[in-house]
């Protein structure tokens, strides 16, 4: 008996404790960093100090330019070092989350989640926009929703990894590996055959889908599809798995999949994924109105069913649960050669600058891949942190009294002040909770209490969210619930009508509320809205990737993918929600709009970066040189830089975890492999297509070439004089410089259009220039570096 009762009182204790807790970086590894880090300044600090002191007046105008593009690195490095100035891990305890919410013989209290794209899980509703309107998509959900009922039963009594059948189905590895259940190899085969004919059936849509007919679409009943045209047609739900969610072949209840098409018509401006974004949240508002939601891109995948899990012993955390706006996950890929010559893996900015922007204020929003809390979405400030009364001010040690601060008319007046008028101060400065007065929807709401009514009126709460009663009632939950006494019916004109064209005209949708528009990189402007509102977000990294995705299959697609990111970020830096100037009032934390600064000024990098590869083959043509001849001490400020960078790279690569990786280039599991299966594999990924990017790398290219044999033929016809000019002896025939990246991972990470490409690949690097021997040797530097590039 009393074995039992030592049994209890632990398992109550574990579900007492944190569900997830810091790792921080252990402090062999981190000081050493920092330290390097200051070290790194100083020497910057006379670097420039030598740079600007001593100009070179027969070159002058090249002199200059190559100062400006330094301290433009400089501070391009600056902006990108310090917020990885406290990086941390995080470990998360899905038994606790387990212990606490899903009691032995109780209904589970876990949180429903809506997610938009694909889920397989009970609890979950599955919100899949189509913004094409296309039948195709329509008749193959249905398809899906079919073979679900078969399935998702598979997938739990076997504990199938990954979730998605085709990435199952294709990995070669011994699948009866930890498979005790002597039916399953019977029960597998029979799931393939499904999973076949569920294939064959879908290629059988696409193959229809080919050839338009001319009168168009048609539905089983014989009525028109209504997104026959695509730029103007009506709005389209769709329930599939039916109002309660559906049962599958073993009568457990499935997820509710959604198919929403938003009203499409000429004139509007229907604001791209962001829009299409914002009409999920409205109309899974309505229909559902989970807590919480996940969003993932149409390419990507659930690998880990355990993945909300992890998010939510950090959404559902009593301790720092309430402050979470969202929790990302790295992005990871399918489809990727061993060498990433794409740099797709994207490696310094997923295991490095993500780690450091956690242990300040959170990661920045990626676009998929991220658990959000629904009322962050909405606009409102995050919860304030309560702080113990104190006789003290904050500016001094609790046991020091400053009489100034604490007290005097204005600390009195402060205090006394009467509730109407702190009430009066919030609503000005911004709504903390979901509250508000509208008579008409008091009644048949889950969770409502009638007390948290009276701050905000309805005119407020219409202009802010839009006219739907039922939406606006929803967004006062923070819990989430749906009306009680409405019907299945009446909830789907309601959703209907929220994703009509119009629904969003005079309201702050876009603007405060949901995805933010403004930009082709509707991620980063959303999370910093909700950065600036006090939030803070969390950076999860499960041993099993969470999700995975497709990564683009050549050069041209990844040149594009990422010029639109750049063409993103400036569109930002030039709007009022640019990081220089913007939220300043607000919770962000200065260490975090550095990070934000930095992620919208890198694409201008390309403009000095152009004009510093042009410098070599301009020197090797005139004979001129940007520097003058070094003394000893300046070689020393030179070389010293040159250690830093290296360091500094070696010790953030070591606390990151990913040094061996990155020296060789390739994970550390070892794998026999045949290369030409390799090459087979990923022919169409090797396969070079030029596009118009590719011209400003390629003419830098040209015109280092010509001015590395320019300057092996001056070094011949004139090496007595250059020799005498520099200082050096003959053999060394002229000093100049030769830049360098700060990380060692840079071919890895590099492969990027040219403005952006370029760009990104200084994000993560900056230059030094050291004055070390021969001229060609900079400029087959920037040979090499076009053909990165390239």
């Amino acid at each position: 008996m009393g074995k039992y009762i030592i049994i209890l009182v632990t398992s109550m204790d574990e579900a007492r404790q944190p569900l997830s807790r810091k790792l921080p970086i252990p402090s062999s590894q981190i000081n050493p960093y920092r330290m390097i880090i200051l070290i790194r300044l100083v020497v910057l600090g006379f670097f420039f100090h030598y740079r600007i002191m001593h100009p070179v007046n027969d070159a002058y105008g090249m002199w200059l330019v190559s100062v400006i593009c330094e301290i433009w690195f400089a501070v391009s490095w600056i902006l990108d070092q310090f917020p990885k100035w406290f990086p941390i891990d995080r470990e998360t305890y899905l038994d606790r989350l387990s212990l606490r919410y899903e009691k032995e013989g109780q209904p589970s209290h876990l949180s429903p989640v809506d997610i938009f794209w694909i889920t397989q899980w009970t609890r979950f509703s599955c919100y899949v926009s189509d913004d094409g309107a296309a039948m195709l998509t329509f008749e193959a959900l249905s398809e899906t929703s079919e073979f679900a009922r078969k399935w998702v039963p598979f997938c739990k009594k076997f504990n199938i990894e990954p979730r998605a059948p085709e990435w199952y189905f294709a990995q070669k590895i011994d699948y009866l590996k930890h498979k005790v259940l002597a039916s399953f190899v019977k029960e597998r085969r029979a799931m393939k055959r499904e999973y076949e004919e569920f294939k064959v059936r879908i290629n059988a849509l696409v193959a229809k889908a080919q050839k338009v007919p001319e009168e168009g679409w048609t539905m089983q009943d014989g009525t028109p599809w209504p997104g026959n045209n695509v730029r103007d047609h009506p709005g389209m739900i769709q329930v599939f798995l039916g109002q309660s969610g559906g049962h599958d072949t073993d009568g457990n209840e499935l997820p509710r999949l959604v198919y929403v098409s938003r009203e499409k018509r000429l004139g509007f401006n229907h604001h791209k994924k962001a829009g299409a974004m914002n009409a999920l949240v409205r109309v899974s508002a309505v229909l559902t109105n989970s807590p919480y939601m996940l969003n993932l891109d149409c390419d990507h995948y659930i690998n880990n069913s355990k993945a909300l899990r992890e998010a939510m012993c950090f959404m559902m955390d009593p301790l720092i649960g309430k402050r979470v706006c969202y929790v990302q996950f790295p992005q990871r890929f399918d489809g990727i050669d061993k060498n990433d010559r794409y740099a797709n893996r994207n490696t310094v900015f997923f295991d490095i600058n993500m780690k450091g922007l956690d242990g300040i204020q959170g990661p920045i929003y990626v676009g998929t891949g991220c658990v959000f809390r629904r009322q962050a979405l909405y606009g409102y400030d995050a919860p304030k942190t309560k702080k113990s009364p104190t006789r003290t001010c904050n500016c001094w040690p609790n046991w020091c009294y400053c009489g100034c601060c604490c007290t005097g008319r204005k600390n009195k007046k402060s205090i006394d002040r009467p509730n109407s008028e702190i009430k009066k101060k919030n609503r000005m400065k911004g709504d903390t909770a979901p509250a508000c007065a509208l008579e008409d929807i008091e009644e048949g709401i889950e969770g409502f209490e009638v007390e948290n009514l009276g701050l905000l009126s309805e005119r407020k709460l219409e202009k802010k969210f839009g006219q739907s009663p039922v939406f606006v009632a929803s967004t006062l939950l923070e819990d989430g619930g749906t009306l009680k006494s409405a019907s299945p019916a009446s909830l789907l004109r309601e959703a209907i009508q929220v994703i009509s064209c119009g629904y969003e005209d005079k309201t702050e949708w876009g603007k405060e509320v949901g995805w933010i528009y403004g930009s082709v990189t509707e991620d980063i402007l959303t999370g910093f809205k909700m950065h600036c509102h006090g939030w803070r977000s969390i950076y999860c990294i499960p041993a099993r990737p969470a999700f995975k995705g497709s990564a683009p299959i050549n050069l041209s697609d990844r040149l594009h993918q990422v010029l639109r990111w750049a063409l993103g970020s400036v569109e930002i830096f030039l709007s009022r929600h640019c990081p220089l100037w913007y939220g300043y009032r607000g919770g962000l934390k200065w260490l975090e709009r550095f990070s934000y600064i930095n992620a919208t000024v890198y694409p201008l990098t390309s403009i000095p970066l152009l004009a510093y590869c042009t410098l070599p083959a301009v020197c090797l043509l005139t004979g001129k040189f940007i520097t003058p001849e070094l003394s000893n001490v300046a070689s020393l400020w030179f070389l010293s830089l040159f250690i830093c960078i290296f360091a500094t790279s070696i010790l953030e690569m070591r606390w990151s975890g990913g040094l061996l990786k990155v020296l060789a280039g390739a994970d550390t599991n070892f794998t026999v492999t045949s290369k030409a299966g390799d090459d087979e594999e990923f022919s169409e990924l090797y396969a070079f297509k030029w596009t118009t990017l590719l011209i400003p790398p390629t003419t830098l290219l040209i015109i280092n070439l010509i001015g590395v044999v320019a300057g092996i033929s001056n070094a011949i016809n004139n090496g007595v004089y250059w020799a005498d000019r520099t200082g050096l002896p003959q053999s060394l025939l002229s000093g100049l410089f030769c830049w360098l990246p700060s990380s060692p991972c840079c071919g890895l990470e590099s492969i990027h259009s040219w403005p952006s490409q370029m760009a990104h690949f200084w994000r993560n690097a900056d230059w030094i220039v050291i004055r070390i021997g021969i001229d060609g040797w900079w400029s087959m530097q920037a040979v090499d570096l076009m053909f990165i590039l390239a």
